[in-house]
């Protein structure tokens, strides 16, 4: 049983002010947590539960969340508080209405992607490891990006695809491919940006007022083409959106050529996850790469 008792204190004690639940219902559309708006007190609060081992999970999506708050180019939800108690653990964020994402707000995620992205650091990764849907993801700082995509993304999602049962084809593309990741990399050295870390059309869309909000990240700092990658990965976000980011922050002629690398990770990270016929497109991937390498 979900302990509302126990969140409630939680909510309580990171606002400063009472709070008991007058309503609460549960919101489908999630496959790793259950997910709950609650109200009371005049607020609305959105709640996700997990059982109690997950808790870190919580805990980094929080900071995720506040990093991208706190450079100011785009709405998220606020974090309120995260806790764990017996056998459950939990996230409470700002209840935002949402609406799937128009035109209008499409271009003005372009846009605030690109500022997004110009908050920088001195190196890559970020100060501590997340997940990627439920895999860890790895984040130990580096100056290297090579190193950091071979070692800390591809690399560490292909031993996952070895201990999964890959078989010996995807392990023996995923091996060429690291020896050759260099070759995607001559003359390109990215800035390590901000990023959301895990874009997607399911992880956006706007309020009722038309702003556009990102939620569910997988924050580190890295290749802002990561991003952009992804969102291309399941549909794409359309060409208003594409067409703003580019008029705000133009990218590298190479990104056409390293994209399906950067989507790699997640095609790989979904055949760790689910199975099924990931493992043959990311096989076919890694042989499109070696051939153009």
């Amino acid at each position: 049983m979900v302990p509302w008792h126990d969140i409630e204190s939680s909510i309580a004690r990171a606002t400063g002010r009472p709070f008991r639940i007058a309503s609460r219902a549960a919101i489908g559309g999630g496959c790793i947590n259950e997910a709950y708006r609650v109200e009371g007190a005049g607020r609305a609060c959105f709640v996700k539960v997990n059982r109690a081992g997950r808790s870190g999970m919580f805990a980094a999506e929080a900071d995720g969340l506040a990093a991208l708050a706190d450079a100011r180019a785009l709405r998220v939800p606020r974090p309120i508080c995260q806790g764990v108690h017996g056998g459950h653990s939990w996230l409470v964020v700002e209840y935002l209405e949402l609406k799937p994402l128009g035109s209008a707000s499409l271009s003005a995620l372009g846009r605030g992607l690109a500022r997004l992205h110009r908050k920088t650091s001195d190196q890559y990764g970020w100060h501590r490891d997340n997940t990627i849907g439920l895999t860890t993801q790895r984040n130990a700082p580096a100056g290297d990006w090579v190193a950091f995509w071979r070692e800390q993304r591809l690399g560490y999602q292909l031993e996952l695809a070895r201990a999964k049962g890959g078989g010996p084809r995807l392990d023996a593309l995923g091996r060429r491919l690291l020896d050759k990741l260099p070759d995607f990399f001559a003359g390109y050295r990215p800035a390590a940006s901000l990023l959301h870390g895990d874009l997607w059309s399911g992880n956006a869309a706007e309020t009722e007022q038309g702003e556009p909000v990102l939620y569910d990240p997988a924050v580190y700092y890295g290749d802002r083409e990561t991003d952009l990658a992804m969102t291309e990965l399941f549909g794409g976000f359309g060409p208003s959106f594409y067409d703003a980011y580019r008029a705000e922050y133009a990218l590298d002629a190479g990104y056409e050529t390293r994209k399906p690398l950067y989507n790699l990770y997640h095609v790989l990270n979904h055949f760790n996850l689910f199975g099924g016929g990931y493992a043959v497109q990311a096989q076919r991937m890694m042989e499109a790469l070696l051939a153009v390498s």
